[in-house]
């Protein structure tokens, strides 16, 4: 893919077959996959060769690495865009050329999507060595692995949903990281409101996604898009957010073991948020309380 389409973007005799609004456009449409592939060729790949005789020890080859596979992260981000421009131009000249060239039966967005299939990858066959790894020397570190494998695909998914925000004006990244997102029934009861607001609020949530940075967290509207592929992902219009500094919990609520308040400015604005599951429930609160503490 990097020499037979990325570098053909860059070869002269190509030139007059790339349409005019995708010259300069590569970066968009590869992301970081020289990146992943420098990796690849370079480090990794190597360090696993050095474990071919003892492949219960790989877990620490992970390990040492495992910095280095947060360059996912970049390339999960960028797809979104990048599957938007290869749509406006997958019929074009210079793409059918590319791929009579390489001989490839599939068209380029299906190579532009391993990347994104390789990160999830992992994760099974590590799962699956483990399994066959009980007692061995390098148990432990194939469970660690395996748990900072599965904590870079939540890093991935999570920002996969930040970046379809839209209508924030401050920049996200400001908040601190993005520790949990998720969709929940919110009630709201306001001190100030008006009496009639109070009563209705009791009685029909709203649908929010939560986002729980370190600073803040974020209430948002989803919207489902039609489309296909990433475009059907949904986006989150911003609604409000509360700043940690002045936010307090409640962690049980009457009645409800998938109920739990987030309160604000000493319960001047209250908001009851139940949670699909118990066990859901139960995770966000834990790390409120940690970032609260």
């Amino acid at each position: 893919v990097l020499q037979g389409y990325a570098a053909e973007m860059d070869n002269p005799l190509m030139a007059h077959l790339i349409p005019p609004e995708l010259q300069n456009k590569k970066d968009i449409l590869f992301g970081n996959m020289e990146e992943i592939y420098h990796f690849h060729n370079r480090i990794f790949l190597r360090e696993l060769e050095n474990y071919v005789e003892y492949p219960e020890l790989v877990g620490q080859c992970f390990l040492d690495q495992m910095e280095d596979f947060q360059i996912y992260e970049k390339y999960c981000q960028n797809k979104p865009r990048s599957e938007s421009l290869w749509r406006q131009f997958s019929d074009s000249v210079f793409f059918q050329e590319c791929q009579r060239k390489l001989d490839h039966k599939l068209s380029l967005d299906s190579y532009l999507l391993k990347p994104v299939q390789r990160i999830t990858k992992y994760q099974l066959l590590l799962k699956e060595m483990l399994k066959y790894s009980k007692n061995c020397a390098g148990a432990e570190d194939l469970q660690e692995a395996l748990t900072s494998i599965l904590g870079i695909l939540k890093a991935v998914n999570d920002s996969m949903h930040q970046i379809a925000i839209t209508g924030y004006d401050g920049n996200l990244n400001e908040l601190g990281k993005l520790l949990m997102q998720g969709s929940f029934n919110v009630w709201t009861d306001h001190k100030k409101g008006h009496s009639k607001v109070k009563d209705l609020a009791r009685f029909k949530p709203m649908q929010r996604h939560l986002f729980l940075h370190e600073k803040a967290v974020l209430f948002c509207k989803k919207r489902e898009e039609n489309g296909e592929g990433y475009e059907k992902a949904p986006s989150y219009s911003y609604k409000h957010s509360l700043n940690m500094a002045a936010v307090g919990i409640t962690e049980n609520v009457k009645g409800d073991a998938k109920k739990f308040e987030i309160w604000y400015n000493a319960r001047e604005e209250v908001y009851i948020i139940q949670a699909p599951t118990p066990e859901v429930k139960a995770t966000w609160v834990n790390e409120i309380r940690k970032v609260l503490t």
